[in-house]
């Protein structure tokens, strides 16, 4: 970062208390660091609220026609689309009202969505439009789960032949994995102390970027950490993300983008910011975030700066690089976008 950059920026973190978002927008204040920095777009969704409600904006994703969709627990609406302009231009959905995980994947050319309900402890595999094709009920058949409402996934993912891998991040921090036709595989993780256990298992992705060695990324929120390993559920090894409660690890290209809910000094206080991986799964950018600082293989504590964010839930990163931000319990606000600064 240049000083002239850094001075702005430490300013603007003294005013993080009161600098409204508002302000930012018009002033094109720049967030982040290094090569991924962005400008926010505070105006972006022109969304009616009378007519397109939300309650919490839980996640977001692009599908093939670029549209962007955005999945909140509001059962009035729990998927509004949108162009990249922020115009609304459908919805569906009321059926699930603890509608959290939204993942999409192209199946025989055709893009399918997972959304897991909280409240309903099942994870729905539905067309882009919301026609219903499978449910996933709560995974008796790893003999870990005695009833349904000791199983709350959070999120899924799906490997390149077709596997799911579905989070139980509000339950027993088991990772479920299942063949394409939903029959169980087996499970791992789950709450523990060694290594390989997870403790808030909020969000999961699996990674392509090494080629060779395709691997899952999971959430281990109140660790304040990532965890990989293989597509047979071994572990490989910890991410350690000091001071972030990072939610779903989402990879676009060479890099991993996450929101952090809110910063570990800093929790129950709108404390949020949004953190960016490089290929070897270090820290370069923390938007509205502290400077990343390694000593030696260690990352400093993270923490929120500027209050560009209340929670931040979810990242998208859409066909043009530009990022879209929801955000939960946030007083039913809208995402917001941030576009690349060159």
């Amino acid at each position: 970062m240049k000083r002239n950059e850094f001075i702005k920026a430490s300013s603007l973190g003294l005013l993080g208390a009161t600098l409204p978002i508002q302000y930012m927008g018009k002033q094109e204040v720049i967030l982040g660091h290094n090569n991924k920095r962005y400008k926010i777009n505070t105006r972006w969704s022109q969304a009616d609220a009378a007519r397109y409600p939300v309650n919490n904006c839980h996640e977001m994703v692009q599908d093939k026609k670029g549209r962007i969709l955005l999945l909140t627990d509001e059962t009035r609406n729990n998927v509004l689309i949108y162009d990249k302009n922020g115009k609304i231009l459908d919805s569906w959905g009321t059926e699930y009202p603890g509608a959290h995980g939204f993942t999409l994947f192209h199946e025989n050319g055709e893009d399918m969505l997972f959304i897991c309900d909280n409240n309903r402890h099942q994870v729905i595999k539905t067309t882009i439009d919301g026609r219903v094709l499978m449910t996933l009920d709560y995974p008796k058949e790893s003999g870990v789960y005695a009833k349904a409402e000791e199983y709350v996934p959070t999120e899924t993912a799906i490997a390149p032949n077709g596997d799911i891998y579905v989070a139980d991040g509000y339950g027993k921090d088991y990772v479920i994995q299942y063949n394409y036709k939903g029959e169980y595989i087996r499970h791992f993780g789950g709450k523990g102390d060694t290594p390989a256990h997870l403790s808030n298992a909020h969000g999961i992705c699996v990674d392509l970027r090494d080629k060779v060695n395709p691997c899952l990324v999971v959430t281990s929120r109140l660790q304040n950490a990532f965890k990989r390993y293989d597509l047979a559920g071994k572990y490989l090894e910890t991410i350690d993300l000091k001071g972030a409660w990072v939610c779903r690890p989402v990879i676009k290209g060479e890099y991993l983008y996450a929101a952090v809910l809110q910063s570990n000094n800093s929790t129950g206080a709108q404390s949020g910011f949004v953190t960016i991986l490089d290929k070897n799964n270090k820290v370069v950018s923390n938007l509205a975030g502290s400077m990343p600082q390694y000593q030696g293989n260690q990352i400093e504590e993270m923490y929120q700066t500027i209050k560009a964010f209340q929670y931040p839930h979810d990242v998208l990163i859409d066909d043009e690089e530009c990022m879209y931000v929801a955000q939960w319990n946030s007083g039913k606000t809208y995402p917001i976008k941030l576009e690349p600064v060159i």
